[in-house]
């Protein structure tokens, strides 16, 4: 606040009026001003505690009202499961009368698929179902009312006897014995099968199942021990027989125009003195339709993207990470960006002030966007006419876009959420333009990310990576089971079939062994 009333000039004349009222209007107007700093303080520091409450208490939260969020903070003890239930009870009342939302339709009963195995069970009708009430006489099956179920059988473990055939001619005893050749297996005199092997790689990473738990299932199921280390040696002898088979993927990934990137940290154990595990990195690279490579770095520093791409001169698609900028790829490269997160830091803003009307509207005009693309796919336009009908309705929808950002930035609090949105979209413009120029990018990066929620999911079960020689054969499993999943490759039937033996293959044969090549060639 200013100084207080000191007048100088004799009392009750014109003068000295005045400068009482200059006086009061410069105080008004300094307290006015610090009012308004005030409460606009009060909006980011409001906005900071909401999202470490988002934070904290993970996706279910994002649904929840100040006031629920409220209750959990109180709650030191609250787990995943009770935010979860919290986020999806009916929203507390509003003061303005809000509606509450409706309730989704059922979908309805669904229809199992044809080739499935069916096995049929006759229920029979009872004794007295099987005479007549009225004459007595015995009733006869007219017919069957039929409904359908999915049902499971429980994984049955056997022995599998292997004999091979010894042979010798009775007649030439020096030619001596020969005996059948054994087949090629994953790991050469194991005790268990190559399918158990599979079973055990696949459970891990797609059914995030650690490995102690498995041992625990065999010895429950078959009385038969196999610790958790011998469980190891399967997981990365089978990482080091995929390796070469991930980088000839590689070279399928970077002859190609289009990458889309991402990275998600991983732990790994390195036994340092402070006794705390090593924040490493997975680096996912794939192209939409195809397969998906990933690659192992103990740092998020700019070496790993820039040895992995080389030269490559096509679209790269990413997020606005800073490792992505400078020095990577060709001469030729063009660095795309992601609507998709772009429209996220407008969605978080709206959640953190549901009056915040540039944001929402920021939102509603980049959904126009993506409903562009959303018709092509309705009418599976191939991508050709995607861009036809792209450079027909995206610039005047675009032009809405930037012209409204830039009029919500001179409106918001600078260092806000809504600010740092509008900051986002306009400094990555250009790369969020890309698509108007190349009709194979697609709008968002959001199937690279969907491809790391595996990584995600199973990273609360398996804790860590063992040690830094292990991320790299880790990163040849993931790469090769993320791929059969986007190509729809029933990943045990492919592990089966290239591995055992793959160590004598030789170096040429390996590009017709990737998931893709391997699909083609089996459905050819």
């Amino acid at each position: 606040m200013s100084a207080p009333l000191q007048p100088t000039l004799p009392p009750h004349s014109e003068a000295f009026l005045a400068e009482i009222n200059t006086q009061l209007k410069q105080q008004l107007d300094a307290a006015t001003k610090e009012l308004a700093y005030a409460r606009l303080k009060i909006q980011v520091l409001e906005e900071h505690l909401r999202l470490r409450r988002i934070a904290k208490y993970g996706p279910g939260s994002e649904k929840l009202s100040d006031l629920q969020l409220e209750l959990l903070e109180q709650e030191p003890g609250v787990t995943s499961e009770e935010v979860q239930a919290e986020s999806e009870r009916e929203p507390l009342p509003t003061a303005d009368g809000e509606k509450k939302r409706q309730r989704r339709a059922h979908p309805g009963r669904q229809t199992l698929r044809a080739d499935l195995l069916r096995v049929e069970k006759i229920v029979a009708c009872t004794a007295e179902q099987c005479v007549c009430g009225q004459c007595g006489a015995e009733t006869k099956v007219i017919g069957y009312d039929q409904s359908e179920v999915l049902s499971v059988k429980p994984a049955e473990y056997y022995v599998e006897v292997i004999k091979r055939e010894k042979r010798a001619c009775k007649q030439c005893e020096e030619q001596g014995v020969s005996m059948a050749p054994l087949p090629a297996r994953i790991i050469e005199k194991s005790l268990v099968s190559d399918r158990i092997i599979i079973d055990t790689i696949v459970n891990k990473y797609t059914a995030h199942l650690p490995l102690y738990r498995q041992s625990a299932l065999l010895e429950r199921d078959c009385g038969i021990e196999i610790t958790r280390a011998t469980m190891c040696g399967w997981v990365m002898t089978v990482g080091e027989l995929l390796s070469p088979v991930v980088g000839a993927m590689r070279k399928e990934l970077l002859a190609g125009g289009y990458i889309q990137a991402d990275e998600t940290p991983v732990d790994v154990q390195t036994h340092d003195k402070r006794g705390k595990n090593h924040r490493a990195y997975l680096w996912q690279y794939g192209t939409p339709g195809g397969g998906v490579v990933f690659d192992f770095r103990m740092s998020r520093g700019r070496e790993g993207p820039k040895q992995f791409l080389g030269a490559f001169a096509g679209l790269l698609q990413t997020d606005d990470y800073i490792a992505y900028e400078r020095g990577l790829g060709g001469a030729g490269m063009v660095h795309a960006c992601c609507w998709s997160h772009a429209r996220r830091n407008f969605v978080d803003a709206v959640k953190l002030n549901k009056q915040d009307a540039g944001s929402l509207g920021a939102v509603e005009l980049i959904d126009k966007l993506f409903l562009i693309d959303a018709q092509a796919r309705e009418e599976k336009m191939d991508h050709a006419a995607r861009h036809l009908l792209r450079q027909d309705k995206a610039p005047p929808v675009l032009n809405q876009i930037r012209e409204h950002i830039q009029a919500a930035r001179q409106t918001v609090l600078p260092g806000s959420k809504a600010a740092q949105a509008c900051k986002y979209t306009l400094t990555l413009w250009q790369k969020l333009t890309h698509f108007l120029d190349h009709p194979q990018l697609e709008l968002s990066n959001n199937l690279a990310e969907n491809s790391m929620r595996p990584v995600a999911l199973g990273r609360s079960n398996w804790t860590h990576i063992g040690s830094p020689q292990a991320g790299p054969r880790i990163a040849a499993i993931l790469s090769v089971i993320e791929s059969c999943r986007r190509l729809r490759v029933p990943v045990r039937d492919y592990l089966a079939a290239i591995l055992p033996g793959l160590a004598d293959m030789p170096i040429q044969s390996l590009a017709g062994l990737t998931p893709g090549a391997w699909s083609a060639k089996t459905h050819a």
